[in-house]
């Protein structure tokens, strides 16, 4: 939806932006004023990623009002996400494939002792504290981020959490009393989705951890609405139905099918590259695991990624994915490997809410006042990788299609250092690297195109320079 071309005057400057209206059309709030309270907190959490509550909001009568709403214990946190995963499901309409990938991250307040409510995230259950964030985010075959399904936020109970586990105890635990069970919610989730969806093929995509026996055969149920697929990394060797061998050694022995190139992101102290990698796929019936020996064997197909020949020092890839779809020929097998690279989009979503929103340096006495917070950050956070995104895959939009005009107006006149800007304007592509440069990248032909962390940066900035720009505007209008 293209944002309204209204001057907001800098009194003003706390009304909801067009977009946080969409996004929280129809939370379930007690009342109005929550609802449009929950937009102005969205839209300054937005204007000032990286910026506290207090900074964020600006006037003392906002920031007590941004601590009420986050102290309302009337407010469900879910809610908040409710409301944006119905703006997220009307975008999905009409979409031939979704994928719905889910991941965990772990969310560190060990730095916030009085923070009650958090739970251990790592060994040291007394010191490293803090929550764990289940997300899944809808997205295009070709990574364009549609909006979030689902986000679980849960802590471990400190008493129980370390203290006297086995393997064969967590083994014969029930999927649904352990942490597990965040997978299996990720695919319910998706599964009522698709039901308002019903043209659209819903898929689920998880790494290692979700290789659970529990969510493909919860895929494979009959009865249960429409049908979500299910394609995840495999973690186990599972014995396969009707051969001596296991998963691993099945795959290894399957002919190879052909190759296909993929783009390897930049990591830590490793530039980006393109990996080769040989195919290999078939169906396969994988057995139930040895404690679960009275449940049914699954049938799915099978697909080896394998990386011959990697850089010196570089571990290669190996990827063995099981699916739910039939996988028959080497173009599908492609497709489902290509499918599980778009995976790494949630961790970007992930590394923008901790460095671009800050999410771990949220000061809030419990840990539901950091959950009410932490769903708006989750928005923001969607929205500024839909925006690196997007100026990719339609560099030639109008930049007032996602942006106000006050804002490529002000950054017009900003990087060009004269006014007054151009009727016209710019392409969003232009838009976005003029912000990326606000957040120090250099824009040279060399460097590609930005990515979320310089474009959270300048966004930052660029919303200083709306903000003085009003203000002088406001100025103006009073001495006329």
């Amino acid at each position: 939806m293209k944002p309204k071309s209204v001057f907001v005057p800098f009194k003003q400057a706390n009304a909801p932006a067009p977009w946080a209206v969409t996004e929280l059309a129809h939370p379930q709030l007690p009342d109005a004023r929550l609802r449009e309270r929950a937009q102005i907190l969205l839209t300054q959490f937005g204007r000032q990623p990286t910026a506290t509550i207090p900074q964020a909001c600006g006037a003392w009568g906002d920031v007590r009002a941004a601590y009420r709403f986050c102290d309302n214990e009337r407010i469900e946190p879910q809610a908040l996400l409710a409301a944006h995963q119905s703006a997220t499901v009307a975008r999905l309409r009409g979409q031939t494939v979704v994928l719905a990938v889910q991941d965990t991250t772990t969310l560190n307040y060990a730095t916030h002792p009085d923070t009650t409510g958090l739970g251990p995230i790592g060994n040291n259950r007394d010191k490293t504290v803090g929550l764990h964030l289940h997300s899944t985010l809808a997205l295009s075959p070709n990574g364009h981020p549609w909006g979030l399904l689902a986000a679980q936020v849960y802590a471990r109970d400190p008493e129980q959490f370390g203290r006297g586990r086995t393997a064969t105890g967590r083994n014969r635990t029930p999927v649904q009393a352990k942490e597990s069970q965040r997978w299996l919610e990720s695919l319910r989730q998706c599964q009522g989705v698709a039901a308002q969806c019903p043209d659209t093929q819903l898929v689920n995509v998880a790494d290692r951890e979700g290789d659970i026996y529990e969510v493909f055969f919860q895929a494979l149920a009959p009865g249960v609405g429409p049908r979500v697929e299910v394609l995840v990394r495999a973690q186990h060797d599972r014995g396969v139905v009707g051969e001596p061998r296991t998963l691993w050694a099945f795959l290894s022995a399957l002919p190879r099918a052909g190759w296909y190139a993929v783009r390897v992101p930049r990591q830590p102290g490793r530039a980006a590259r393109q990996a080769r990698l040989e195919i290999r796929f078939g169906a396969v019936t994988l057995s139930a695991p040895r404690l679960k020996e009275e449940q049914p064997a699954l049938p799915l197909w099978a697909i080896g990624a394998r990386e011959p020949q990697a850089p010196a020092g570089v571990e290669p890839i190996l990827w063995r994915l099981v699916t739910t779809l039939p996988v028959g020929t080497l173009a599908e097998a492609i497709e489902k490997v290509r499918w599980y690279t778009v995976r790494w989009q949630i961790e970007a979503l992930h590394k923008i809410l901790k460095s671009g929103c800050r999410i771990e340096q949220r000061q809030l006495q419990t840990a539901d006042r950091l959950e009410r917070v932490l769903m708006l950050d989750l928005i923001v956070a969607w929205r500024l990788l839909l925006l690196s995104k997007v100026a990719r895959e339609q560099p030639q939009e109008p930049a007032n299609a996602y942006l106000l005009d006050e804002e490529w107006q002000v950054l017009w006149c900003y990087l060009h250092g004269r006014a007054p800007p151009p009727e016209q304007a710019p392409t969003l592509r232009e838009a976005v690297h003029w912000i990326a440069q606000l957040g120090g990248f250099l824009a040279r032909k060399s460097d590609g195109e930005p990515g979320p962390i310089v474009l959270w940066r300048g966004w930052q900035r660029l919303q200083d320079l709306v903000r003085f720009w009003n203000a002088l505007k406001e100025k103006d209008v009073g001495n006329a």
